[in-house]
């Protein structure tokens, strides 16, 4: 069976650099969603509290038999939960709704400034990392700034920093940050919200290498050393977002993706998520 890369986190753990994300999968279809990708060679589930599937998810990775040292599975703190104490308490309600005794990835979802307590809430992940209940820990839709407070409050320098990105916001700046602390940047919206698909520039590569469009940005990912989780509940386009691991892009192709970076988000600018 075909099985994702690993890439070293900064805190020597391993992660699967393709995964599964698993938003707005409803937590009644999750199962059969995270079993399905388990059975294709997914060994990475992204899920968060904010998505109401972790019972789904938990239940999933239950059925597949496989190991659970095999699996890397991550989920988030929502914004509502920000704080020493009620961070670790959001922790326990996730560990709990999984069904696991620890998850590899803990993650703050926004900083969410305004409420001016991502500093707390980081703080309790640093606790949950030594006590053993969390691999690794990290944050998601971080811009360097927020990163910039955390590395000079905190202990702990962040193992994943998740950000939307894909070939028309491709977070370069985001991106050259993390890298210069260790950081791996992880995307998600890898696809933009299925704009890649038919967009003329990437279908056009898709059709010499036999492959669709999203496979193109899947690949495209993978070789600028992203972690990627791209979000389907469709059986066969799991399948099909998993088969990327046959061709190569080379550089005129990578040169053609670089052009459509527009800065254009499809979600929100984390200053102003509260």
């Amino acid at each position: 069976m075909t099985t994702s890369p690993l890439l070293t986190l900064n805190d020597n753990a391993l992660i699967p650099q393709l995964g599964l994300g698993v938003y707005k999968v409803p937590d009644a279809e999750a199962a059969d969603t995270v079993l399905t990708a388990i059975q294709a060679g997914y060994r990475h589930i992204d899920t968060a509290a904010l998505y109401d599937n972790e019972s789904g998810v938990g239940a999933g990775i239950a059925r597949s038999g496989v190991p659970r040292t095999e699996l890397f599975v991550t989920t988030k703190v929502w914004n509502d939960r920000h704080g020493y104490d009620e961070t670790q308490r959001a922790f326990d309600e996730s560990l709990t709704k999984l069904g696991l005794d620890y998850v590899d990835l803990y993650l703050i979802h926004w900083p969410a400034p305004r409420q001016n307590r991502y500093i707390d809430a980081y703080r309790a992940l640093e606790k949950l990392q030594a006590d053993g209940r969390v691999r690794s820990i990290g944050v998601s839709n971080f811009h360097p700034h927020h990163l910039d407070r955390l590395l000079a409050e905190t202990d702990i320098v962040p193992a994943i920093n998740q950000v939307e990105l894909h070939p028309w916001l491709a977070q370069n700046d985001v991106r050259a940050y993390d890298a210069i602390y260790g950081i791996r940047t992880e995307a998600w919206s890898p696809l933009a919200r299925g704009r890649a698909i038919g967009d003329p520039t990437v279908e056009a590569i898709g059709a010499r290498y036999g492959k669709s469009a999203a496979q193109v940005v899947i690949r495209w990912h993978l070789q600028l050393g992203n972690v990627v989780i791209p979000k389907s509940s469709t059986p066969s386009r799991i399948r099909e977002n998993f088969d990327v691991f046959d061709f190569t892009l080379d550089a005129a192709d990578l040169a053609s993706i670089a052009h459509l970076d527009a800065g254009e988000r499809t979600g929100k600018n984390p200053d102003d998520v509260d």
